[in-house]
């Protein structure tokens, strides 16, 4: 009897496991051989379609480049610190300055200007998006009267938006010294225009779908307003709220992209821009790479909020999802 439960549960074990990790490692192989296999076959104004391994080489080089910019940077300071030591050597008061390394990006440091601008918007987005959802979804008036506005706003284009952004940024956004620059303001404006809807109309659907008995209770125990919402709205509407933060995140990173190209923010937007304008060998296989991790980047942001979701929510199935 044992042997057979323990037949069985290696059965099911190895089934498990071919559908975890074999069956993606297959369909995962059979889609680098067809690239490689069509990419060959395809000639453009750059040259032939770089494969995997073109690809790859691209991958490498530009970890390369980044790492002999990092070297330039220490070494840039590490001249100034000696010519500093030189004038202090000479005379104990004189003034010294560092001078900021002003060296071109590379393309890590455009992923990282890339997440910090999504993060921006994402969260001025949801800081907007939350709170008028909570408070739409308790009054049937109010979500009549916002819903044509959001169902007339939801579908605009940010290519229609950053026009209009970039101009109310240049107009108000003036200082001699300003904390960020206008393309990175500009951006993030635009992703939070684009990706606070889902937020709000989860949110809305989340708390106006709320249990009668869980309303009721709240009367019955005479609530206060801010407590109602922290005891009883906030918990029961946490799943919608985070299916609409990770629509929200999702079409945020997407939006993105046509923001940096446009905006000039140097972030991966524009790295895949510049490649296009550059026009070399090398650009086509450059654009794939920032092509493949921009979907990583945006899988493994998909990923944290559903952690996230799974942690903090009572409903623990949506990790299955």
């Amino acid at each position: 009897m044992f042997v057979t439960k323990l037949k069985e549960f290696g059965r099911e074990h190895g089934r498990e496991l071919v559908r975890s990790m074999l069956l993606p490692i297959i369909a995962m192989m059979v889609f680098l051989g067809l690239w490689s296999a069509s990419a060959s076959q395809v000639q453009t104004s750059l040259g032939q379609l770089p494969g995997p391994a073109a690809v790859y080489q691209q991958a490498s080089n530009l970890v390369d480049e980044h790492f002999a910019e990092r070297k330039k940077e220490v070494a840039f300071y590490e001249r100034q610190e000696k010519r500093n030591a030189k004038k202090l050597e000479k005379n104990p008061d004189a003034e010294i300055k560092i001078r900021p390394y002003t060296g071109k990006p590379t393309f890590f440091d455009q992923i990282i200007t890339s997440l910090l601008t999504v993060f921006t918007g994402f969260f001025i987005a949801s800081l907007i998006a939350i709170p008028i959802g909570i408070v739409t979804g308790l009054s049937d008036g109010l979500y009549k009267a916002i819903n044509p506005i959001v169902q007339l706003l939801k579908p605009v284009s940010p290519l229609a938006w950053l026009p209009i952004v970039t101009m109310i940024v240049s107009a108000v956004y003036i200082s001699d010294d300003p904390m960020f620059s206008k393309s990175y303001v500009t951006s993030a404006i635009t992703v939070t225009l684009c990706c606070m809807w889902p937020t709000l109309i989860n949110t809305a659907v989340g708390v106006s779908s709320m249990d009668r008995d869980l309303i009721n209770v709240s009367k019955v125990l005479r609530l206060g307003w801010f407590t109602n919402i922290y005891k009883i709205v906030l918990p029961s509407s946490i799943p919608m709220i985070f299916t609409g933060l990770r629509l929200s995140l999702s079409i945020g990173w997407m939006v993105l992209i046509a923001a940096e190209m446009l905006a000039q923010n140097p972030g991966l937007g524009k790295f895949v821009w510049d490649e296009f304008q550059n026009g070399s060998s090398n650009s086509l296989g450059r654009i794939i790479v920032a092509v493949i991790t921009i979907g990583f980047v945006g899988f493994m942001l998909d990923r944290t909020m559903l952690m996230l979701q799974h942690r903090v929510s009572w409903d623990k199935s949506a990790v299955l999802r």
